[in-house]
């Protein structure tokens, strides 16, 4: 985990955060071909993990009434299990990255539109009886592997985002400064 402390240290800490190495060409169509062919198989495990899980929780729900700790660790398997199966699997390769590796101008744009996305919700009016605008937001690596973590900080910061910790290995958490 990097900790940063103020946002100076954000925008000169990061150099070291390049974009990644090109793949090989076969090394993405062979990936490309495996998603094609296990991602359904994915989907499907994911959605039979969702139904077991709502069945155990209907069994849960007598548990909870009585404990409240049993709850609470329910709760966070819950979040671990669902966030695992219902996100892309980082093996995975989409035919965008397979037609644009090495392309830092399609990364940056992919990164640009990510962040115009987020910012246009967190800095959407609150609206009553409405759940807040989100102030924090993750952008994962598929996005930004072709122009690096530390364009994503530079972008980010020019649009009112200040760094979380973060680890480019996997993603960049940003928080809206303008939220608190």
């Amino acid at each position: 985990m990097y900790e940063y402390k103020n946002s100076e240290f954000v925008v000169s800490g990061t150099e070291h955060w390049v974009a990644w190495p090109t793949r090989p060409r076969w090394q993405l169509v062979t990936r490309f071909v495996a998603t094609v062919v296990f991602l359904p198989c994915w989907v499907v495990l994911g959605i039979a993990i969702f139904l077991g899980t709502l069945a155990i929780g209907l069994v849960t729900e007598v548990i909870a009434a009585v404990s409240s700790s049993y709850e609470k660790a329910f709760d966070r398997f819950m979040d671990r299990a669902m966030g695992r199966v219902f996100t892309l699997p980082r093996w995975c390769v989409l035919w965008s990255e397979v037609r644009h590796e090495g392309d830092a101008d399609h990364y940056r744009a992919e990164v640009d539109k990510l962040l115009a996305r987020w910012t246009a919700k967190a800095s959407a009016p609150r609206v009553p009886k409405k759940p807040l605008p989100p102030s924090e937001c993750e952008i994962p690596r598929r996005a930004y592997r072709g122009c690096g973590g530390h364009y994503v900080v530079q972008a980010a910061a020019v649009q009112g985002w200040e760094l979380r910790p973060s680890e480019p290995e996997k993603s960049v958490r940003l928080w809206w400064s303008a939220s608190s």
